[in-house]
């Protein structure tokens, strides 16, 4: 298998069907696979060989789908980049990666002073943006109309497809090595289900198209022979009306991206009826969110997916029968590409019902990190990738992800899971957002503190706090503390940094909870 499969499959079949809507712009399947032949060309031209990193640094866009096809053309690497980072965090995956070439739109093109000075072995950067191309880089439009196009190098397999840099949640960012095998067994093992996209259907993407989340959500679509529908970023409103102007039927939400959906006031003005698939992951949903996006998306079925990047990116799935069988609060059962257990410190599955780590394995797992042989040893461990997630299986196959094991707060000698009391927190309805953390505590080791951000024109104290979660989880667990903000630092895919919260606590100690 290779990315480009589906591609030469639609061609085929479709060629004058729309492959992609991009604001005005509009182009078919026979017309996209003539620039991403010409784009690849252009590449091998500017001297880009077999097995090199490509980079790309831009919002989501028709240009984007462009670029995931076309560096696999020419024979190369993908390194999509997260958009949230700062100039040093970037230029620290280029450098590490050894990546040369860089795709920037509009929105970054700013930040390349700041990059290049970091990184002065980038040699060429393709300005991938709308309007003229700034003075040292190439406009990637020219490249296009200029460029001879090539033939496909049919890069797949056991090749590698991509390095995907984690979020950068602790320490510096790891490169993620995937290979066509590994993405294409997490798509299609998730689309084995049945409840995943609409054969002949339509996909908005609105999740960042750097996370692996939505790559994972283009593949399923490019193999399908569907279309594209993109928007920059998300917001709102324009996510509604891409789903109502283009009949739209499928897409990846988060949470808060849902809830801000169901909150918006002019929500239940459009016509939401074409959307027939929500996937939604990084966090389970509240009950009272989705029963209110399940009356605004009244034929759409909500499947959760858990996962990570080393997984490309699935590994349980929560399908909509699951939803209506009231079981929100797990994460689903393994996905049919992917085997997971609960484990103990030595390896060993732990009996039902008992909190361990989780683990996958299966042809979805990565091939390791780019560079970092240590720590590709210590994680795929035993043959199993090892989540650092805490979790626990049900009876009936159902995996519930208690926490992040380093997120683990041990108070007063008991452990206490933050998610469970962010659960807890966040049922409390003058809170909008709650974060728990670890912190240090003379008299307990560490104290269980939450970090809230309320609703507008809303506050609350401590002890309504502690009152109310003491009604919800054990006395022990509930926060002994309580800090008010007004914003969360979060990743590129909404998740709350912990990292950041806590290092005005911990900074200064010889142990971190991490």
């Amino acid at each position: 298998m290779h990315l480009t499969r589906g591609l030469h499959r639609a061609v085929q079949l479709n060629p004058d069907r729309v492959m992609t809507v991009d604001g005005t712009r509009t182009r078919t399947f026979a017309e996209a696979a003539d620039r991403v032949a010409r784009f690849a060309g252009a590449l091998r031209a500017l001297g880009v060989a077999k097995g090199d990193r490509v980079a790309m640094l831009a919002l989501n866009s028709d240009r984007f789908s462009e670029y995931l096809l076309a560096v696999p053309w020419a024979d190369a690497v993908l390194n999509p980049v997260n958009i949230r980072w700062s100039p040093a965090e970037i230029a620290y995956s280029l450098a590490d990666s050894g990546t040369k070439v860089l795709l920037v739109d509009q929105v970054f093109a700013a930040m390349l002073p700041a990059i290049r000075e970091q990184y002065p072995d980038l040699t060429t950067v393709i300005h991938c943006g709308d309007g003229p191309a700034p003075q040292g880089t190439l406009s990637y439009e020219e490249l296009i109309a200029t460029g001879a196009p090539i033939e496909d190098a049919r890069r797949g397999g056991d090749e590698l497809a991509g390095i995907f840099y984690t979020g950068g949640t602790t320490g510096f960012p790891k490169g993620v090595m995937l290979t066509h095998a590994n993405l294409f067994a997490s798509a299609m093992g998730s689309l084995a289900t049945g409840d995943l996209f609409t054969p002949g259907g339509s996909y908005l993407h609105v999740a960042p198209m750097f996370h692996l989340a939505d790559m994972c959500g283009w593949l399923t679509e490019v193999t399908l022979g569907g279309s594209h529908v993109f928007i920059p970023s998300f917001d709102p409103v324009a996510t509604l009306r891409a789903i109502q102007e283009h009949r739209v039927t499928d897409s990846l939400l988060v949470p808060i991206m849902i809830q801000l959906l169901v909150d918006h006031p002019d929500a239940a003005g459009y016509d939401l009826s074409s959307l027939a698939c929500i996937v939604y992951g990084a966090s389970p949903i509240a009950q009272a969110v989705l029963e209110r996006a399940m009356k605004l998306f009244p034929n759409a079925g909500f499947t959760q997916a858990y996962g990570m990047t080393e997984l490309s990116p699935v590994a349980t799935l929560l399908g909509p029968a699951d939803h209506a069988a009231g079981l929100l609060r797990s994460a689903g059962r393994p996905a049919p590409h992917s085997e997971v257990r609960v484990v103990d410190p030595e390896g060993n599955e732990v009996p039902r019902g008992t909190v361990g780590e989780i683990v996958a394995r299966g042809d979805h797992v990565m091939r390791g990190y780019w560079n970092k042989p240590e720590e590709t040893a210590e994680a795929l461990r035993g043959g199993w990738m090892h989540t650092g997630d805490g979790g626990y299986m049900d009876e009936n196959g159902y995996l519930f992800v208690v926490d992040r094991l380093k997120d683990m707060i041990v108070s007063g000698g008991e452990n206490v899971y933050s998610a469970e009391v962010e659960n807890a927190v966040a049922a409390h309805p003058a809170v909008a957002t709650c974060a728990v953390i670890g912190v240090p505590d003379q008299e307990w080791g560490e104290r269980v503190h939450a970090l809230i951000l309320c609703h507008p024109g809303m506050t609350v104290t401590a002890e309504e706090i502690r009152t109310h979660a003491k009604t919800l989880i054990a006395g022990y667990k509930a926060p002994r503390s309580i800090e008010l903000v007004e914003a969360m630092p979060v990743s590129g895919t909404g998740k709350i940094l912990k990292r950041e919260l806590r290092e005005r606590y911990w900074g200064d100690t010889d142990r971190q909870v991490h």
